[in-house]
């Protein structure tokens, strides 16, 4: 049944009602459950993990917080965000704020972890890309209704 449901959800998640409704009403879930949790769920995270991105406003230079799935990598070295903005015409707001300031932090599980982000260019973006698609098949039809390239980061714990 898990699966079924996992596959529901992704054909949901590729359509363009849920592109349209999604990025007002999941954020803004997610920001309310992460508060009342103090960090420690992501309603969001019950599907896919997330985290919850602070970066610092590219123009504003106010701290910004948004909820993402994230794909963690393999030995806890970091994670990997993509800016699909679940398919609309636009890059989100938080990867023009990361490509201004790299330096940001990232609550994953309740830590408050400090990460540097790097966007990802060539074969370093179409190996990771390839991984993204196996992880969550919805970004193949994300890409595939807009004209811009979706941006993937790579983020990884800042050294102290």
């Amino acid at each position: 049944m898990a699966g079924f449901g996992v596959r529901l959800v992704q054909k949901v998640s590729s359509t363009r009602g849920f592109a349209k409704v999604a990025p007002h009403l999941i954020p803004a879930l997610d920001r309310g459950v992460h508060r009342v949790t103090r960090g420690k769920v992501l309603l969001s995270a019950q599907l896919l993990p997330g985290v919850v991105l602070t970066v610092t406003g590219a123009r504003s230079g106010l701290a910004r917080r948004t909820p993402l799935a994230c794909m963690p990598e393999e030995g806890g070295r970091g994670w990997i965000l993509v800016g699909s903005n679940f398919g609309r015409t636009d890059h989100p707001a938080w990867t023009h704020n990361l490509l201004a300031h790299p330096d940001a932090s990232v609550s994953w599980k309740g830590e408050e972890i400090p990460v540097t982000a790097r966007l990802l260019a060539g074969e370093e973006r179409a190996v990771a890309w390839q991984a993204l698609l196996a992880f969550w098949p919805p970004y193949a039809t994300y890409q595939a209704r807009v004209d811009r390239e979706i941006r993937v980061f790579r983020i990884v714990r800042r050294q102290p």
